[in-house]
C-alpha cells in the first residue's frame, strides 16, 4: 500500500512540476512598436461621419420597404466627399448601391489586400424611438460624442477607410501592393446583391488577396474576465447560421373540450427538449488562439490554468457557459425565436410553427444541426425543415500570416495600451463571402466597445466617442501603409 501511495505521490508531484513548467513557459505574444506621430484629423471628418449617419441607408426585412432614393443619396455623398477617391481610383458599382475601389500598386506582382466594410445599416424599431437619448438618424456630435444608427455598425468603416484614404491621395502616397476597398449595400440581410456579387467579379477577374478585412472584432474593455488592460479581438473566424422551422398540424377544436395533447403541447415539447439537450462546449480553433494570447497576460490561477488547457478544459468551458457571451465562443448555440400558433382564446388551433436559430460553431454544420435536432425531437408528427437564409460556419484564419501580423503591428502602434487576440465572431458578416478569394480573412474594426456601449449593436442609442472615431482613420491610415508599402 505504501508503495502505491508514493508512486500516487510521486506522479502527482511530476505533474505539478510539468503543468508549473507549462505556465512558466506560457510566454507573451504580444509586440511592442514604436508609435508614429498621430495623424491630424481634421474637424471636417467629423462633420463627413455625421452627414453619412444622417442618410437612412436602411435595409428592411421586407424588400418593399427598400428606400432606394437614400442610397442614391449615399452614392452622391460618397462622390462629392471624396473626390480624389472617386477620380485617381478604379471605381465599380454593383447592385447600383454597393462599391468596389481598386488602387492599383506598383509591384503587381504582390496579391493585393481587399479592405471591406457595410454602408446600411439595421432599422430602428418606431415604438423604441422615444428612448434614444439623440435622433437614431440624426448624427448629432452632443459632448464629444457623435450619436446615430451606423456609428458602431458600420459607417465607421466606410467612413473611415475613406478618411484615410483620401488623405493618402493628397499626399501624393502610391501603394506597392494593389488596394481594393468594398463596401456592400445589404449586409444586414445576408448581402447577396453587394458583397456576393463583387466577389463574383474580383473571382472572374482572378484576383488572389494576400488577405481580407472585414468588421466583427474591436477594442474590448473592461469585458474580459481576468484581463484589466483593453484587449483588440481579431476575428478569424466566424460561426455559421441556420434556423429550423418546426410545424405540427393536429385536430383542434373548442377550448372547451380539449384532448389530452395539442399542436402546441407538442411543439412545445419538441423545443423543451431542444433547449435542456445544448450542443456540447468545446475549444474551437479561434478560442483555443484567444487562450493562448491572453493566457500568458494573466496572473496566478487563471495563467495556470490556461497553460494547462490540455487538462481544464472542462473547467475553462464551464467558466464561460456562465455568461451569454462566453457560452456563445464554446458552442453552437440555440435560440428559439417565433412561436406561431391559434387566432382566438377559446380555439385550439391546428397548426403550430417555431423557429429555432442556431449559431453554428467551426467543426459543425447546418447539416448537422439538423441530424441532432431531429434526434432530439424525436417525433414524427413534427416537420424540421431549414429557414431561407443560412451560412455554413467560415475557415479558421492564420495567426502567423502576414494579414494578422500587420494588424497586430498596426495595433500597436495606434493602440499600444491594448492586448491582441484572435477569436471567434458570433455574429455573420459580408466577410463569408470572400472566401473563394483569400485563404485568410480577418475581422475587426477599430473602436472600444465597453458594458456601457455593446448593448447599441443593433439597440439604442449607437454612439461613437469624437476621439476614438478620429482615431480609427488612423489606424486605417497605417494599416494601408503597413500593408501596401511590401
Amino acid at each position: 500500500m505504501k508503495k502505491i501511495i508514493y508512486a500516487l505521490g510521486g506522479s502527482l508531484l511530476v505533474l505539478l512540476a510539468f503543468m508549473s513548467y507549462n505556465s512558466l513557459q506560457f510566454s507573451s505574444k504580444q509586440i511592442q512598436k514604436e508609435a508614429p506621430p498621430m495623424l491630424a484629423v481634421n474637424d471636417i471628418s467629423v462633420a463627413h461621419f455625421s452627414e453619412a449617419l444622417r442618410i437612412k441607408t436602411i435595409s428592411p426585412e421586407n424588400p418593399k420597404d427598400f428606400d432606394s432614393l437614400a442610397f442614391y443619396q449615399f452614392n452622391e455623398f460618397l462622390k462629392s466627399t471624396y473626390p480624389l477617391t472617386d477620380s485617381l481610383l478604379e471605381k465599380k458599382h454593383f447592385g447600383q448601391f454597393s462599391h468596389l475601389y481598386k488602387w492599383e500598386g506598383t509591384q503587381t506582382e504582390l496579391k493585393p489586400i481587399i479592405l471591406m466594410a457595410h454602408l446600411d445599416v439595421v432599422p430602428v424599431i418606431e415604438e423604441n424611438r422615444t428612448d434614444w437619448q439623440h435622433p437614431p438618424f440624426g448624427g448629432q456630435i452632443v459632448n464629444d460624442t457623435i450619436w446615430g444608427r451606423g456609428t458602431i455598425d458600420d459607417k465607421i468603416g466606410v467612413i473611415g477607410l475613406l478618411e484615410a484614404t483620401e488623405e493618402l491621395l493628397k499626399n501624393n502616397y502610391q501603394p506597392q501592393r494593389t488596394l481594393y476597398l468594398s463596401f456592400g449595400h445589404d449586409e444586414e440581410i445576408g448581402g447577396l446583391k453587394g458583397a456576393k456579387v463583387i466577389v463574383n467579379h474580383l473571382k472572374a477577374q482572378g484576383v488572389e488577396a494576400e488577405y481580407v478585412l472585414d468588421e466583427g472584432g474591436t477594442i474590448s474593455q473592461n469585458i474580459i474576465p481576468g484581463i484589466t488592460k483593453d484587449v483588440a479581438l481579431i476575428g478569424i473566424a466566424e460561426k455559421g447560421y441556420v434556423s429550423l422551422e418546426l410545424s405540427v398540424k393536429k385536430e383542434g377544436g373548442h377550448s372547451s373540450m380539449p384532448e389530452k395533447e395539442s399542436a402546441i403541447d407538442i411543439l412545445s415539447a419538441a423545443i423543451v427538449k431542444v433547449k435542456n439537450n445544448p450542443f456540447p462546449a468545446k475549444l474551437a480553433g479561434p478560442t483555443a488562439g484567444f487562450i493562448e494570447y491572453l493566457g500568458p497576460e494573466m496572473k496566478g490561477i487563471n495563467r495556470f490554468i490556461f497553460a494547462n488547457r490540455w487538462l481544464f478544459e472542462s473547467v475553462i468551458t464551464g467558466v464561460y457557459e456562465k455568461t451569454a457571451s462566453g457560452n456563445a465562443l464554446v458552442r453552437t448555440t440555440t435560440a428559439p425565436t417565433i412561436f406561431n400558433a391559434g387566432v382566438k382564446d377559446n380555439i385550439i388551433p391546428q397548426n403550430a410553427k417555431a423557429t429555432i436559430n442556431f449559431r453554428i460553431l467551426p467543426g459543425e454544420s447546418s447539416t448537422s444541426v439538423m441530424d441532432r435536432v431531429k434526434k432530439l425531437v424525436d417525433d414524427p408528427r413534427i416537420q424540421i425543415e431549414k429557414g431561407r437564409m443560412q451560412s455554413e460556419p467560415s475557415k479558421v484564419s492564420q495567426t502567423d500570416a502576414f494579414g494578422f501580423l500587420q494588424l497586430q503591428h498596426t495595433l500597436a502602434e495606434v493602440y499600444p495600451e491594448a492586448l491582441v487576440a484572435p477569436f471567434l465572431v458570433i455574429a455573420g458578416t459580408d466577410a463569408k463571402h470572400f472566401e473563394p478569394l483569400a485563404t485568410n480573412i480577418y475581422r475587426f474594426s477599430p473602436m472600444i466597445i465597453n458594458p456601457s456601449n455593446i448593448k447599441s449593436f443593433h439597440g439604442l442609442n449607437e454612439r461613437i466617442a469624437v476621439k476614438d472615431f478620429k482615431k480609427a482613420i488612423h489606424f486605417y491610415h497605417r494599416l494601408i501603409e503597413n500593408s501596401t508599402r511590401q
